[in-house]
């Protein structure tokens, strides 16, 4: 079973590292004026596990932070990742309590 936990931790932690690599991209299009990734697609990204890349994408870069939608829902989308981590780890029956 740990060794299920391992893969699902590393294969979130790639996502999360695709989710914040898709911000920068969208700041570099922004900044010069190129096709852009959709806000819809970016916000979706943060739900499925993305939370943590798409808030670092926004903090660290400095992009989206303006817009009301991604100050909600992205923080939201971090709160609901992590509550399903830790739910997951919890029944996985890892942890000795």
């Amino acid at each position: 079973m740990i060794y299920v936990l391992i893969g699902a931790g590393a294969a979130w932690a790639v996502w999360n590292i695709i989710v914040f690599g898709m911000y920068a991209t969208d700041k570099k299009r922004a900044a010069n004026k190129q096709w852009r990734i959709k806000e819809s697609t970016l916000i979706l990204c943060a739900f499925v596990m993305g939370g943590l890349g798409a808030i670092l994408g926004m903090y660290v870069l400095r992009h989206k932070t303006q817009h009301w939608q991604f100050k909600i829902l992205v923080p939201i989308a971090l709160v609901l990742n992590i509550a399903i981590l830790v739910v997951g780890v919890y029944f996985s029956g890892v942890l000795p309590f």
